[in-house]
């Protein structure tokens, strides 16, 4: 075998098993650009979204509960390095702002027991708080900023679908986030976050309700944990739904969406498939809907502008997460642990 090739192997193998000098720094979970992510950052992030009273759950499940959390939180500081490097990073009185409006729904007792529930503290929520917009701020100049959606785009969509645009009943423009208490393989989320049984879908779908509460993208979510094969693409978007069609539902499931207001999302449902958490986004009355219809317009250019930001979005984490320079050590240790048994 010619020399370079020997050396290249050797370097590689030095690379993977760091078996060439190379340890972990003492209490450091990950790091990101050189910049450490603890373990005491993960048991908190842990405590935080998993951990619940009463709740046992083996050292295997544990283990890869924080090894998902741990990739997200990797995925979420190379976003917030990004955001510091380009001078973004969100304000106090930002921070502020957006404390204030989580807080408005609730006194302030239950505010204290939503934080209570999740295992935060004020501060804990405003540090998030702060990490979240800075990243929100990127995305903004990086990709909102740079997506046009013009009339001649609109006018193309409008023609291209004009007949579902006319309503012969009225309609409930919804969407859905759903977990299930077995694995579907046809699902494929963005987090591939499955739950495995009835306990952890139910922990799931309480965790994803929390942090719709708390101001989190309800489409973002879905495309990245809802296990509906249909629609976790897409957001969760199940496009209009005509009120007739909810005569098939139960009487408690039609009820309930029906009094849902647009832009709100309901409490948890259980159902045949699992657990869901719907969101209404508009409710139409009968009719057909014309192009110089603001109403029409609104909902094109929305659908998309969120298709072209979900792209690009998606695009733009890719190229930043192959830029950074990522070492997973609670993952090299987890591999390594094999070969000791």
């Amino acid at each position: 075998m010619p020399r370079h090739i020997v050396v290249l192997a050797g370097t590689l193998a030095c690379l993977v098993s760091f078996s060439c000098g190379k340890s972990a720094p003492p209490n450091v979970a990950a790091t990101v650009n050189s910049r450490p992510i603890t373990y005491a950052d993960v048991d908190k992030q842990f405590q935080s979204q998993f951990a619940s009273a009463g709740e046992h759950p083996s050292d295997d499940q544990s283990q890869f509960q924080k090894l998902e959390l741990l990739r997200t939180m990797i995925d979420s500081e190379i976003m917030v390095q990004r955001a510091e490097k380009a001078s973004l990073v969100a304000t106090d009185a930002d921070v502020e702002a957006k404390l204030n409006e989580l807080k408005a729904p609730y006194t302030q007792e239950e505010f204290q027991r939503q934080l209570q529930s999740r295992k935060m503290t004020v501060e804990d929520l405003k540090a998030q708080l702060r990490r979240d917009l800075s990243v929100q701020k990127l995305f903004n100049k990086e990709i909102g900023s740079h997506i046009n959606i013009s009339d001649k785009d609109i006018g193309e969509f409008y023609n291209a679908n004009r007949a579902s645009f006319n309503l012969i009943e009225p309609q409930i423009h919804m969407a859905q986030i759903l977990v299930t208490p077995a694995p579907n393989p046809d699902v494929h989320n963005l987090k591939n976050d499955k739950a495995q049984n009835d306990e952890q879908a139910m922990k799931k779908i309480q965790n994803l309700l929390a942090r719709i509460r708390q101001g989190e993208d309800f489409a973002q979510l879905a495309q990245a944990y809802s296990e509906d094969p249909a629609s976790a693409q897409n957001g969760g978007d199940l496009g209009f739904i005509a009120e007739s069609a909810l005569e098939r539902a139960s009487p408690e499931l039609r009820k309930t969406v029906l009094a849902i207001p647009p832009g709100q999302v309901s409490n948890i449902l259980k159902t045949q498939e699992g657990y869901r958490i719907l969101k209404v986004i508009a409710k139409e009355p009968a009719g057909q809907r014309e192009l110089n219809d603001p109403r029409v317009q609104q909902t094109i250019r929305e659908t998309l502008q969120n298709r072209k930001d979900q792209l690009l979005r998606g695009a733009y984490v890719e190229v930043a997460r192959n830029e950074a320079k990522v070492v997973n050590y609670f993952a090299i240790t987890i591999s390594q642990s094999k070969d000791n048994k």
